[in-house]
């Protein structure tokens, strides 16, 4: 149960930070519309990413791990494209949006 709301704590933080400190990361929606989608964010890192992370290990383990990098940005791009209020544009803020979420996650908020 803490990890669960561990991994929706860290995505709602971590999209709120990358709206503030990024440049290209723009949220334009009210408050409980970030929440909503750093809720989703935190359900779809719990149930779908270790179901990911076992189906492409062959290729984790040829990249050394670094396409888990790939899983978790394909994550935060389906909320871009599923929040209208989220914009993310170009992969580098992609990539600093992504890698934000996942340091919060290693927090233990």
């Amino acid at each position: 149960m803490q990890s669960i709301l561990v991994k929706i704590i860290s995505g709602i933080i971590g999209l709120w930070l990358a709206a503030q400190f990024v440049p290209g990361v723009e949220f334009t929606g009210p408050w409980q519309i970030l929440i909503l989608a750093g809720a989703m964010l935190g359900l779809i890192n719990f149930f779908i990413k270790p179901i990911l992370k076992t189906i492409t290990l062959p290729l984790r383990i040829l990249t050394l791990g670094l396409f888990g990098l790939i899983i978790n940005m394909a994550m935060v791009w389906a909320i871009d494209i599923f929040f209208a209020e989220l914009i993310i544009v170009g992969l580098l803020p992609l990539l600093w949006t992504t890698l934000i979420i996942w340091g919060l996650g290693l927090l233990k908020i």
